[in-house]
């Protein structure tokens, strides 16, 4: 059983375990153990967002690095993707992010990236947690001048912007684009509304002002109503919302309506298959995806294969058999061609260039598929329980699959960064399956006692 580490990293309330100065300085040395070997010259990059909890967890992690003889470079508030970007960039051996991404300012977080820009493998996180419980880093304390020093490196975010500025076609510009651009409060505002103004865009950029405790409070790609309602209002062509941690986003088109990340996905893999540059013809994503995705894709000539919800389980399977994009409905969209990680400015820019190429609106575009009608409900519980103990949960389950049959699908799970169990179903009626959601909602409710 994990002890720290969820499906993204370890998450929880700061200042209360596992988020506490304690583990964070733990975690600090841990990482610090599994990089050195017998050269020297050890370099972990942090990172963070704008959460008023970063600077304690920062001032944490660093010391605990420091104390075992590795050095650190810090870069202040950076997007997931970028810290991922610089971490491979500056040759380091690993990259720390502090965030919770999604989730309210209280909350933070801790991901590691490796060297090579990946996020650490579950067996990975497994040795930090063995080392940080046995206890077996205690009597290895460096002295005198082997002990480890920090510093700033007060570029980071101007090189993640040239970075990006990059990854555009450099014959198009965005000089006919009016953008609504929502950084949601958090580690973007420094960053995003700069790369699409450089590449010509007129921006009107919303969510630039954190103040360490409104990150993702009504703003972002957690509420992308804000956005859509400025696109509505200014008549921009379209609206682009950022999460907290700026590794997803969700869009809208020029009259307000809102695009996921399946609509997202299936633009861009359509645009990959027309340049072949879809490797094996196959979109990776989680079992969260909508059936109409599937269905879109094999209607392009393409395939899905489908893993379990997380972005890092995406790019596990996108690595272990060679694709090249895949991506979460939830915004997360992996370029392997550009970066190691769900990148929502990068994803921006791919979705502007193909809008370009096309010489279409994204309204036209976001037609390529049909969503079949979808729930999604969160249940909060007191604690992880065993679906398979719930009282007529198994039978009721069968019972909803064998109505469904082909044409739906049911899928319940525990959240892997949120005391939650997340109900999703999909079939051809909503009420039919509106009805079926609250019915499973409220048998999980009667059991968390």
């Amino acid at each position: 059983m994990r002890k720290l580490f969820g499906t993204d990293g370890i998450r929880g309330v700061a200042n209360i375990h596992p988020m506490t100065t304690e583990i964070a300085m733990q975690i600090g040395r841990g990482i610090a153990f599994q990089v050195k070997d017998m050269r020297q010259g050890h370099r972990i990059v942090i990172g963070k967002d704008t959460r008023i909890s970063g600077y304690m967890l920062e001032n944490a992690l660093a010391a605990g690095i420091c104390s075992m003889g590795v050095d650190v470079m810090l870069l202040g508030p950076m997007p997931t993707p970028g810290i991922a970007f610089i971490t491979t960039s500056m040759r380091a051996d690993a990259g720390v992010v502090i965030s919770a991404s999604h989730n309210p300012f209280q909350d933070n977080g801790i991901k590691i990236f490796s060297r090579d820009g990946f996020k650490l493998p579950d067996q990975k996180e497994a040795d930090i947690e063995e080392l940080i419980f046995s206890q077996k880093m205690e009597t290895l304390r460096p002295v005198a001048e082997e002990v480890g020093k920090a510093s700033r490196i007060d570029d980071a975010r101007g090189r993640y912007i040239v970075f990006l500025k990059n990854t555009f076609p450099k014959q198009y510009t965005l000089d006919a684009f009016h953008i609504v651009l929502d950084c949601a409060h958090g580690a973007t505002y420094g960053v995003a509304p700069h790369v699409f103004e450089e590449l010509g865009a007129k921006v009107t950029a919303i969510g630039v002002k954190p103040d360490g405790k409104n990150i993702n409070k009504e703003c972002g790609a957690l509420h992308p109503e804000v956005m859509a309602a400025k696109v509505r209002e200014l008549g921009a062509d379209i609206g682009i919302a950022l999460d907290g941690d700026g590794d997803r986003l969700i869009v809208c088109d020029e009259k307000g309506e809102i695009i996921d990340g399946d609509h997202i996905m299936a633009i861009c893999a359509k645009d990959l298959l027309a340049t072949k540059k879809l490797k094996k013809k196959t979109l990776v994503t989680t079992v969260m995806s909508n059936m109409g995705l599937e269905v879109a894709m094999a209607a392009m000539g393409g395939k899905m294969v489908r893993t379990a919800v997380g972005d890092r389980y995406v790019v596990e399977e996108m690595r272990k058999n060679k694709y090249s994009f895949g991506g979460e409905q939830s915004g997360h969209l992996i370029f392997l061609e550009h970066n190691t990680t769900g990148d929502g400015i990068l994803a921006g820019l791919q979705l502007l260039a193909i809008m370009i190429k096309r010489n279409k609106p994204i309204s036209e575009l976001a037609t390529i598929m049909d969503s079949f009608p979808q729930v999604l409900k969160n249940v909060r519980t007191a604690q992880k329980m065993d679906l398979d103990r719930v009282p007529d949960f198994n039978q009721t389950m069968a019972r909803m699959e064998k109505k469904l049959g082909d044409h739906g699908r049911i899928l319940v799970r525990h959240s892997g960064t949120e005391p939650l169990v997340r109900v999703m179903l999909e079939g051809k009626h909503q009420d039919t399956i509106d009805t079926m959601a609250d019915e499973l909602c409220e048998l999980i409710r009667k059991a968390d006692v």
